[in-house]
């Protein structure tokens, strides 16, 4: 009985060694096999098909597939990042369908925008490199951006200077306007986001949308699109008054950031409005005062021309600037800053566009005193080299009469010839700064789609910066 139970075990165990043997032996020369031919694959068994094999749950590195738009993308895990690395989704639907005139102006800008054409060229080849660039912010006012235009041609040394004019509005007559400067270089750029393409939608006024004044649990009854999102006043959007900060913040971040011919542009870039009047040594004025800079104000951000004082005593200031902590309601007339101050702002850009504020200015008056550090020092004269014609404003109410204006102005200006031009600067003994308590915000801007597209500008803005 022993002897056979042995007999068992040695056939077991032979069994086995050959088995094995036979095992490593067809492994060998299928793995010989395939790595002489790597690339042929066996098509699989429709009658019995192979069990795809599938990513291990743990490996995040292998990306997962969706279904969109009825093609399949790769979409990779999410990864962890900071507030400042985080994308902003521009919440304007860029891609809807459009026809007729709203679609032709959309075209129109677009080609605009992409050309990027200098006009005056070959009159104008070449600029210093004191030159100051020019932006203008233009709405619709036909009859106050000709007198502009009529103080620019005056305007000494202007033909060193490129000129932008910056629009929100489309119009022929315009656009027929700007092509008649023949002073110095131009060029045209467009706002992307018009009311007139955009009327019925954001940033226009979409129908879906809360009105102004609705409460709030009315808005969250009626489930309008931006009803979890009032001002700090309980007020909704208004379009006619945030597209004003939504234009000049992207104007600015376009032009330092994303416009191609200014991209090396060190010097100054002069802020001014479609409404504002230039006197003849206002773009001399402005290079003696940035050429103070290196000499006497290293600490100067911004260079302002025009001033809210109502005497214009030339001949007793006609010299004379002072150095102040910018404040808004006096220094934000016809502002001129250099890539240096811009790239000073860019840390700051979610401030700016998360303040509940729908000017510009006050916005800009906050970033200064909460978020830069120092807060921003300006430079101006005594005597204003820009004015203000535009009484009819967003905020005005009444008849105004632009051609009076300008005839007083000119009439000044006439008596003050002698006094233009100084020769050379006096600078003000510095004064401390007083104490300003922060200004209340005036609201209108708790929008959060209005912070989105606000800080898709300052995405520009940082990606232009980290390539210089």
């Amino acid at each position: 009985m022993r002897l056979r139970r042995i007999h068992k075990l040695v056939i077991a165990v032979t069994c086995l060694l050959m088995y094995t043997v036979y095992r490593v032996t067809n492994d060998a020369s299928d793995g010989n096999r395939h790595d002489g031919d790597s690339h042929v694959q066996q098509a699989p068994n429709a009658a019995n098909p192979v069990e795809p094999v599938r990513p291990k749950m743990e490996d995040a590195r292998v990306p997962r597939l969706e279904k969109q738009d009825k093609s399949v993308v790769a979409v990779q895990p999410p990864v962890k990042q900071s507030d400042s690395e985080i994308p902003v989704v521009n919440p304007v639907n860029v891609g809807t369908n459009r026809t007729g005139q709203a679609e032709r102006i959309r075209q129109a800008i677009l080609e605009i925008n992409s050309r990027e054409e200098i006009h005056n060229l070959a009159r104008f080849p070449l600029r210093s490199n004191a030159s100051v660039v020019i932006l203008v912010m233009v709405h619709k006012r036909l009859e106050y951006l000709r007198y502009l235009i009529d103080s620019l041609r005056g305007v000494r040394d202007i033909g060193d200077s490129l000129l932008i004019f910056s629009h929100d509005y489309y119009s022929e007559e315009i656009n027929a306007l700007v092509k008649t400067v023949d002073f110095c270089q131009t060029m045209q750029i467009f706002y992307p986001y018009l009311l007139q393409i955009y009327e019925n939608e954001f940033p226009g006024e979409d129908p879906g949308d809360c009105p102004r004044d609705m409460k709030r649990d009315k808005a969250k009854e009626r489930k309008c699109n931006n009803w979890e999102h009032p001002d700090k006043y309980g007020h909704y959007r208004e379009v006619r008054f945030v597209m004003t900060k939504h234009h000049w913040f992207w104007k600015l971040q376009h032009v330092f950031g994303g416009l191609g011919v200014t991209k090396s542009h060190k010097g100054l870039v002069l802020l001014i409005e479609e409404d504002h009047y230039m006197t003849p040594d206002a773009y001399y004025l402005l290079q003696k005062m940035y050429e103070l800079k290196g000499s006497k104000c290293p600490e100067c951000d911004i260079f302002t021309l025009g001033t809210y004082e109502k005497s214009r005593r030339y001949k007793e200031r006609g010299n004379v600037v002072d150095v102040l902590q910018w404040y808004s309601s006096r220094h934000n007339m016809g502002m001129a800053l250099d890539r240096s101050t811009w790239e000073r702002l860019q840390p700051c850009v979610k401030e700016f566009c998360k303040y509940d504020d729908y000017n510009w200015d006050w916005t800009l008056q906050h970033v200064s005193l909460t978020c830069l550090k120092p807060s921003l020092t300006v430079m101006v004269p005594k005597a204003p080299r820009i004015f203000h014609i535009g009484e009819c404003g967003i905020h005005h109410k009444g008849r105004c009469d632009a051609a009076m204006l300008v005839k007083q102005l000119d009439s000044t200006v006439a008596a003050s010839a002698d006094y233009l031009f100084p020769g050379s600067l006096a600078v003000t003994p510095p004064t401390r700064a007083l104490y300003r308590k922060l200004p209340r915000p005036n609201g209108g801007w708790g929008d959060v789609r209005d912070h989105a597209l606000c800080m898709a500008y300052g995405q520009m803005g940082a990606a232009a910066k980290s390539k210089l």
